[in-house]
């Protein structure tokens, strides 16, 4: 099974928007994402067999360690000086829109969103091979 790096970057973006409430399965064989929400956006509804060997349940950003985790690791190489005052941010809600307004600040949200992304392309890569899903892109 081969599927596209975008596909699954959507998926992933899906699961996360609200990992509670949105699940999404590729199927193994076929490559076909398969989207589930507790809100029902139109979608269709799942195989009965979705459960089985043949589907692998999409992680979030959280699963994948690309939150808060990942946040740190740009500001100890990027802004040093400002660690204490990210970890507080990110004791409150909201704290994604502020830590961007304080990159922002530091002209360096361009930075922060290709560094997201090329760590999101890794840990994708990363958890393909752990599950032998071949990725294009």
């Amino acid at each position: 099974m081969n599927i596209k790096l975008a596909d699954l970057i959507a998926a992933i973006d899906f699961v996360s928007a609200s990992p509670y409430e949105n699940k999404a399965f590729l199927h193994k064989t076929s490559g076909e994402i398969y989207w589930q929400s507790e809100e029902s956006f139109g979608l269709e509804d799942l195989p009965e067999d979705i459960d089985g060997e043949n589907y692998l349940e999409i992680p979030s950003n959280h699963e994948l360690d690309l939150g808060k985790h990942l946040v740190m690791e740009f500001v100890y190489e990027f802004l040093p000086d400002t660690a204490s005052e990210v970890q507080a941010i990110f004791r409150k809600k909201g704290a994604y829109a502020r830590y961007k307004s304080l990159l922002d600040n530091h002209d360096l949200l361009d930075q922060w969103h290709q560094y997201q992304a090329d760590a999101q392309a890794r840990a994708i890569r990363e958890w393909c091979e752990e599950n032998g899903v071949e990725v294009d892109g």
